[in-house]
Order: structure tokens, then C-alpha cells, then sequence
């Protein structure tokens, strides 16, 4: 049996469309007969190393008034609850040390998506070691272990490798999605074409 095609779905717990992305990203794979790989990461250094301290929703406040607005009508549609969380954007660094200590173990997929929904469907802040422990507990796992190892010196260099991937790769927000020949989508609204042409319906005279 040929190996399903795969699309790298790289994602900050701080960025909100990558909640919606999360939250419908395996159904529409299983549809389209693709594997989704989890890529956690952290967009900050990225913003950092183009002069910014926040998210651009901050920054330009036009642009994060019409975001939110956009954030209600695309979650009402989805069926899914959004509301702001204070502050915004959150500190995902714990959040996403955890994510990615669970790639190798198999649940950063359930442990993401709860995340999100507490972020961005509850309003909650995702900083919080409680809220996480409630997190991973209510997945039966060892929440103290898992929380220790993941701020561990292992993971967080691990981490910061994949950080700078994503920098090498050219990935500037989030959510990207990144086919298995390295054609690269950038948005919750390119979901669709990126699992298109993860399955090989190319548009006609593109490359």
C-alpha cells in the first residue's frame, strides 16, 4: 500500500487562525487522503528578527479590529466558540515545549486542539502551569512529568532547531502548511488548496 502524501502543518498557540486550522485539519486530511504532521513552533523570534515586540494584529490596529471580526464569523461558521483572551497574543512558550515533547509520543495532536479551545474558545490563558496540568491530566497523563521533562534542556534545544527551520524554510506566519515537494501555504483560508495539492490536484499550468 503506497504512504498517503503528507503535509507539514506548522502552527503558534498564539496565532488565531491557526485554531481554526487545528480544529478541522484531520478531517479534511482523512478526506483528502493525506497525512498531517503536527509542527509546533514559536513565532516570536521570527517577528523578532523583522523589528517586531508583538503580533502584527497588535501593531496595526485596524488590521487586528477586522481580525477579530473575522475570527467570529469563520468560528460561528465552523461551529466552533472564539472569544479574546487576555492578553493577546499569549505566552505560548510553555504550551508549545509541550506540543512538541508529545510529537514523539503521540498525543500532541488531542493535547493542541484542547489548548486552542481554552485560548480561543474559553478565553483562557494558556501561560498558566494549572491550566495546562488540568490539560494533560484529563488526557490520563503524568502532568508533573510531562510539564519537567518538557522545559527540559533536551526538548528546549530541540525546539529551538525547529524554530530556526521554520526561519530556514521561509515561514513567516502562521498557520503554514508545507506540501512533501515544499510548496508552501500560508493562512487557515489556503487549508484547502494546500491539501489539494498535497494529493496532486495541481491548478492547471502551475509547476
Amino acid at each position: 500500500m503506497p504512504r498517503r502524501p503528507i503535509l507539514d502543518f506548522w502552527y503558534e498557540f498564539a496565532s488565531t487562525y491557526s485554531y481554526l486550522s487545528a480544529m478541522r485539519i484531520e478531517a479534511l486530511a482523512a478526506e483528502a487522503g493525506v497525512e498531517v504532521r503536527w509542527r509546533p513552533f514559536l513565532l516570536g523570534p521570527i517577528f523578532a528578527a523583522q523589528g517586531w515586540k508583538t503580533s502584527p494584529f497588535n501593531l496595526f490596529p485596524a488590521k487586528g479590529r477586522y481580525m477579530w471580526r473575522d475570527m467570529t464569523r469563520e468560528a460561528a461558521a465552523l461551529g466552533l466558540p472564539c472569544r479574546q483572551p487576555q492578553p493577546f497574543p499569549q505566552n505560548s512558550l510553555t504550551a508549545t515545549r509541550v506540543a512538541f515533547y508529545g510529537l514523539e509520543r503521540g498525543w500532541t495532536p488531542d493535547f493542541s486542539r484542547a489548548v486552542f479551545r481554552a485560548e480561543f474558545g474559553d478565553g483562557r490563558d494558556i501561560s498558566e502551569p494549572g491550566l495546562l496540568s488540568a490539560i494533560l491530566s484529563e488526557m490520563r497523563l503524568d502532568a508533573g512529568a510531562v510539564l519537567r521533562d518538557a522545559q527540559g534542556d533536551t526538548n528546549k534545544t530541540r525546539l529551538k532547531a525547529i524554530v530556526e527551520e521554520a526561519r530556514s524554510r521561509g515561514i513567516f506566519g502562521a498557520p503554514t502548511f508545507i506540501t512533501d515537494d515544499g510548496e508552501m501555504f500560508w493562512g487557515n483560508d489556503r487549508l484547502g488548496q494546500a491539501l489539494a495539492w498535497a494529493a496532486g490536484d495541481r491548478p492547471a499550468g502551475v509547476k
